[in-house]
């Protein structure tokens, strides 16, 4: 490269993006994917075994993928060579293939081949890989924010070992904001530090973008006018005390039976950037504690809906998100599986506790057998019944009963089954 090349390099980082221009160079400046890049973490061991392999980085966008594989191509010392699915097709591949073995066999040195929305690549696209990845010409590390069991092909997908990223949490955030203050000069406000958190959603590239627009409108100190002005939306207002009353408000709703209000009440946490992931966890606990056995359905329903936004990602997980909040609000309502644990863990706490009755007793040995254990069990099955064919609390706690099921739903269907069984198991014991 001659003074004038040098110049020209020089001037064009200058002007790059402020992401660009903060992308570490090696494993130790990543963000947020220890469980990647750690001791003894999957891209560890590969840059000390000195071969990347073939790898496919899925994860939401702004996580680190392109930074990853910049960072184990600077480490392993190859060529990085990026194409983009969007606008490269099998002659750009073919091209890249064969400058890497002209590399190889000029210069000695190996190239790390990335494909940025490697999903997107078409059968053939895919197929034009496998020969350089079989003969270990390149080194290969395919970006995607798709999940590649779905998109990638299965001949592509055994040659590579797919690694998760995770969306940057609070912690990885705040110190790609610490960088980005040191590398603009500029202090950020409180105000302005949240918003900037809550409106990246994770995503480490648009919290830097962000803040790059917003500094060069306000040099010297960021506001989160200058954020507002910067992404052209008005931040909503939503401190940490917000954040509390909006989430009871949403889950009060849900449990009062009143669909609409919850999603209002979910929206406002959309709109503020709440995490979607969060957001669905309550809603599982709720299933289990505010509907239970009333109606069934609740709980797996809230788990799949758990599982659709990590899998889809937002804006999209708004919908599995509005599906579980309407479902659950309009279903039928009982707490009693809530309540009975909650009575038992109180009579066990207080202690001490009986011993269990014998005939429940497991008697894996012969000495056990002779001292009583199992003596007297009653198995369901042989005795004909539906349940409760004999007492299974331990004497001393007579008739006690924790749970109550309630009238509701699936759950009146439950109460009269037990209700049933119980006065079975009096007859014959009376």
């Amino acid at each position: 490269m001659d003074l004038f090349d040098s110049q020209g390099a020089d001037a064009l980082a200058r002007r790059a993006p402020l992401a660009e221009r903060l992308r570490p160079k090696d494993l130790d400046g990543v963000v947020g994917q220890e469980h990647l890049t750690g001791s003894g973490r999957p891209l560890r061991r590969a840059v000390e075994g000195g071969r990347v392999g073939a790898i496919i980085l899925w994860g939401p966008p702004g996580t680190g993928k392109t930074t990853l594989a910049r960072a184990l191509a600077d480490v392993t010392e190859e060529a990085f060579v990026p194409l983009s699915a969007v606008t490269s097709g099998v002659k750009d591949l073919r091209a890249a293939m064969d400058a890497a073995r002209e590399r190889l066999k000029y210069e000695g040195r190996g190239t790390l081949l990335f494909v940025d929305e490697v999903h997107r690549f078409n059968k053939a696209q895919q197929d034009a890989l496998l020969p350089a990845l079989e003969e270990g010409l390149v080194d290969f590390v395919g970006a995607t924010t798709e999940n590649p069991s779905f998109e990638v092909t299965a001949p592509l997908l055994s040659r590579s070992r797919v690694l998760r990223l995770r969306p940057l949490r609070e912690e990885g955030m705040l110190g790609l904001l610490a960088r980005g203050r040191e590398a603009l000069g500029v202090e950020v406000s409180a105000e302005a530090t949240e918003y900037l958190m809550r409106l990246s959603g994770g995503d480490g590239r648009r919290l830097l973008n962000a803040l790059e627009v917003a500094a060069g409108s306000s040099p010297g100190r960021v506001e989160v006018g200058d954020v507002e002005v910067a992404v052209g939306e008005r931040a909503l207002r939503y401190g940490r005390e917000e954040h509390y009353d909006v989430v009871s408000a949403f889950i009060k709703s849900v449990r009062g039976g009143d669909p609409d209000a919850a999603l209002h009440y979910l929206a406002r946490m959309i709109e503020a950037g709440e995490d979607p992931v969060f957001i669905a966890r309550r809603l599982v606990i709720l299933a289990s504690e505010d509907i239970g056995n009333a109606d069934p359905h609740g709980l797996p329903l809230a788990v799949a809906a758990t599982e659709a936004v990590r899998l889809v990602g937002m804006p999209e997980g708004r919908i599995p998100l509005a599906q579980a909040t309407t479902y659950l609000a309009s279903a039928p309502k009982s707490n009693a599986s809530y309540k009975a644990v909650g009575s038992a863990l109180e009579d066990v706490r207080r202690g001490p506790q009986p011993e269990v009755p014998m005939h429940l007793r497991n008697a894996p040995t012969g000495l056990m057998k002779d001292e009583g254990y199992g003596a007297g069990y009653r198995y369901l099955h042989d005795d004909g019944a539906e349940g409760m064919n004999d007492r299974y609390l331990p004497e001393e706690m007579g008739g006690r009963v924790y749970y109550e099921p309630k009238e509701r739903g699936t759950e009146a269907e439950i109460k009269d089954r037990l209700d049933r069984w119980r006065r079975t198991r009096e007859a014959r014991e009376g």
